[in-house]
């Protein structure tokens, strides 16, 4: 019986290794008879191409968003005559940026302070915003689901401090520029 199986997984080994076949170099693609250290960004292409073409495809929620079906809109449930419905719409599901600029030219210090609680608002009304600052007055809200973003600004309009919001090429002007938040300290 031992003999039986040693001879058996002999056979599989030496089967392999003569249907295993290594390619000649005059059967190779040009590019794959080049060095390594040589390759150009459209050998790699290849390369990778070739690596991934029989892995299984990924996910729809894995894939890079831009290469995702869009969710598919219903035209007519849309009220047409509101372009801002339209565009949250539309938005759902891609990635997009809102800029934030606060009144009175504070520091930077001040900005990151009421950029942050302004952020953790959001996030505690579910809505997921990174926040980038880009200048000492200025800061870029990004949102993965962009649909969001519209709810996100009529929060953002109500805050004390806050200049304007700029959206879509839009800009929407803070309701109390002026006032001073008495919350958020001042630092040098």
């Amino acid at each position: 019986m031992k003999t039986m199986k040693k001879s058996l997984c002999l056979i599989v080994l030496y089967s392999v290794c003569i249907l295993s076949k290594k390619f000649n170099n005059e059967e190779k693609p040009a590019w794959a008879k080049k060095d390594i250290r040589d390759f150009t960004d459209a050998d790699m292409e290849r390369l990778l191409d070739q690596w991934e073409e029989d892995e299984e495809p990924l996910p729809e929620d894995e894939l890079p968003e831009h290469l995702r079906k869009p969710p598919s809109i219903d035209m007519t449930k849309l009220d047409m005559s509101n372009p801002e419905t339209v565009l949250q719409q539309t938005k759902k599901g891609q990635t997009l940026m809102m800029f934030v600029t606060v009144a009175n030219k504070p520091q930077r210090a001040r900005t990151e302070e009421l950029t942050k609680i302004w952020q953790t608002g959001l996030w505690s009304n579910h809505i997921q915003a990174e926040r980038y600052l880009i200048d000492d007055d200025r800061a870029i809200f990004m949102f993965k689901d962009g649909s969001q973003a519209w709810t996100a600004k009529e929060y953002l309009i109500e805050q004390n401090e806050l200049k304007n919001v700029q959206l879509e090429s839009q800009t929407y002007d803070g309701k109390f520029p002026d006032v001073k938040n008495t919350a958020v300290r001042d630092e040098l």
